[in-house]
């Protein structure tokens, strides 16, 4: 390829991705806090879970492995 059709293909590809970003259904500001916050709170929930596993094994091997 020459110089002027990779010019020629970077400009269609950003034409064509403008365009495809003007058909997007964008979500409404309540929807994207609602989303947001349901994965803000899920995370949370996930690594409070986590945390419990860890403090849980760690007392779990010292107990058991290590005679503490």
């Amino acid at each position: 390829m020459n110089a002027q059709a990779i010019k020629e293909s970077v400009f269609s590809y950003f034409r064509e991705s403008y365009a495809e970003l003007k058909r997007v259904a964008w979500p409404s500001k309540g929807i994207l806090i609602q989303h947001t916050t349901a994965v803000i709170v899920f995370s949370l929930a996930v690594a409070l879970f986590l945390g419990a596993l860890d403090i849980l094994f760690v007392y779990a091997i010292e107990k058991l492995i290590l005679n503490k």
